[in-house]
């Protein structure tokens, strides 16, 4: 995906107040609790809110949303790339989602196969 398509697609999840990812956007897409969501990237609870970690939260974040904009484009749907992200095993990883993945610290891997399968490398 070229970059300004990239960036008009994560603009949606960005902060009207700031110019950091927001968790909430990011939470209701996902259909997770804040809650939820500190705990799949790796960050505890208060720091969402916290305005001293929107750097931390926005590099913990941007991993998922670039994995949900792949997935977007992919799917044809934003909608279909959370039932996937949430829900469709990748082969190879025993029958872990992306969520689970991203969960583990992973997400590099999810990317690395989104792209592979973008690519058209049966994954």
């Amino acid at each position: 995906m070229a970059a300004t398509g990239l960036s008009n697609v994560a603009a949606r999840f960005g902060d009207e107040h700031s110019s950091f990812l927001s968790a909430r956007r990011v939470a209701e897409q996902l259909g997770v609790t804040l809650s939820e969501l500190a705990r799949l990237i790796g960050v505890a609870r208060n720091t969402l809110a916290a305005k001293s970690g929107a750097r931390k939260v926005d590099n913990a974040l941007s991993n998922v949303v670039r994995i949900l904009v792949m997935a977007s484009e992919m799917a044809g749907d934003e909608n279909r790339a959370v039932i996937w992200f949430k829900h469709q095993p990748i082969p190879g990883w025993g029958g872990k989602t992306a969520f689970d993945l991203v969960g583990e610290g992973k997400s590099d891997r999810v990317l690395a196969y989104l792209e592979a399968v973008r690519s058209g490398v049966y994954a």
